[in-house]
């Protein structure tokens, strides 16, 4: 099928592009390690495309590099035309569905205006988890009042009163997986706990 090599062709070429993007800003793969928590043999793999890139992989190496992760994916803009993904505007953001299929668990990115408004929760089935990529984003989540900056992550259930937008000092782009029957992102690796080497 021709969408799914798109997608491994896209993939195929993540491994290039982290090189590439690391090469130009003079970074070792070691201080990348450092920055990211992930160690220098995977980061060494998913450049040489003997590691498969997955979110859990991509989200800190792009919070340390500062950019978005879109760009580290580098996805095609042309596909097939039947499954393009288009921008949406919902109650004034701009909505990109980043998930092509349907299932459980759907992706967004979100960009949100400078301006502020006054926040008004709703409740509503599902979990969310919301990634912060550039700006800060105001959360009220029941008797919270948070604000999140680029890197910082918070999910929560949308049974929950709840509402998100800007501070009022700038736009906000925000990546999100919701779960419409409140289905959870599933982490198949975790780092373990470093452990000092004894005598």
């Amino acid at each position: 099928m021709r969408h799914s090599s798109t997608v491994t062709e896209a993939l195929a070429e993540v491994g290039p592009r982290l090189k590439r993007l690391r090469t130009e800003r003079n970074v070792t793969l070691s201080s990348l390690a450092e920055a990211t928590g992930i160690s220098t043999s995977t980061l060494s793999r998913l450049e040489t495309g003997q590691r498969r890139p997955s979110l859990e992989l991509l989200l800190p190496i792009s919070q340390a590099y500062q950019i978005p992760i879109d760009e580290l994916v580098g996805a095609p803009e042309v596909g097939d035309p039947r499954v393009r993904l288009k921008p949406k505007r919902v109650n004034g953001n701009t909505v990109l569905p980043l998930t092509r299929q349907t299932g459980p668990l759907q992706a967004f990115k979100m960009v949100l205006p400078a301006t502020r408004s006054e926040p008004d929760p709703c409740t509503h089935e599902g979990y969310e988890w919301l990634y912060v990529l550039s700006g800060r984003l105001r959360l009220i989540l029941a008797d919270h009042d948070l604000q999140l900056s680029p890197g910082e992550v918070a999910e929560f259930d949308t049974r929950l009163p709840h509402w998100f937008g800007t501070t009022g000092e700038g736009p906000v782009e925000v990546l999100s997986l919701f779960g419409r029957q409140g289905e959870r992102m599933h982490v198949r690796a975790r780092p373990r706990p470093h452990q000092a080497s004894t005598p």
